[in-house]
């Protein structure tokens, strides 16, 4: 369910049953001539919105405003908007934190942008990784007090850690391609990966007239794309949304 348009008891019946809180994370970038500045952004939001014809979950309105970074075009004209890492971790703490006072203890960021990376990190996705272990950290001392976790509440925190149980995964941050997808599916930037994956989810972001408008290295294999091989990825992508928000 889209969050803004749940009433009250639906929240309460999410929270309850523990469903997952999904946070489309991206950003607003140049994808070459013939795609939308959204891509990373809109690639999330459309297998979120598959994903939830098989399972119950909460889709939070998508945050836009990411470190897009002008490593791939100037912004001047190609649409790109950089927000910096240090500007969205405050936000994003704000936000995490917020979430864990209405409830919800099953919060996830999923982000497209930047994530051949993600091990190591992204001004993004560490912005956001920060910030959700700053909100519960200060979402427990608000509840349970300073010492908290040295109080002998906590005598089974290392039994109840390796059974599984770890508040530390009330907030994650994941990449919305799987690393097992390296090799089955081409990852790229405005090239036959994305641009499939545009054509499978949201062909209105792309415009093939465009494709020899296009001077750029990374959108070279661009005109090889199409919605069958977009399909392919989708499966694999909602195969990992699956594992990582119902395992």
């Amino acid at each position: 369910m889209r969050y803004e348009l749940m009433l009250p008891h639906q929240i309460r019946k999410a929270i309850a049953e523990n469903w997952p809180v999904a946070l489309p994370l991206g950003v607003l970038e140049y994808h070459g001539e013939h795609m939308a500045v959204g891509m990373d952004t809109l690639a999330v939001i459309k297998t979120l919105e598959l994903f939830e014809k098989e399972a119950d979950i909460v889709i939070l309105p998508p945050f836009y405003y990411g470190a897009a970074s002008y490593a791939v075009a100037a912004p001047e004209g190609s649409g790109s908007v950089q927000v910096g890492g240090n500007a969205l971790a405050p936000f994003a703490e704000e936000l995490f934190y917020s979430l864990l006072r209405v409830g919800f203890r099953n919060i996830h960021a999923i982000i497209h942008h930047q994530t051949e990376n993600f091990a190591a990190g992204m001004p993004t996705d560490l912005a956001f990784k920060t910030a959700g272990r700053q909100a519960i950290f200060r979402f427990l001392e608000k509840e349970r007090g300073e010492g908290w976790w040295g109080s002998e509440a906590m005598a089974d925190y290392y039994s109840g850690h390796a059974a599984g149980e770890n508040f530390f995964n009330w907030v994650q941050v994941h990449p919305l391609m799987s690393a097992e997808m390296n090799g089955k599916y081409p990852f790229d930037h405005a090239g036959i990966g994305e641009t499939s994956l545009m054509l499978a989810l949201c062909p209105e972001a792309v415009d093939a007239a465009h494709f020899e408008d296009n001077k750029s290295w990374y959108t070279a294999t661009a005109r090889d794309a199409s919605a069958e091989l977009g399909q392919k990825g989708v499966a694999m992508i909602l195969e990992h949304l699956r594992a990582t928000l119902l395992g």
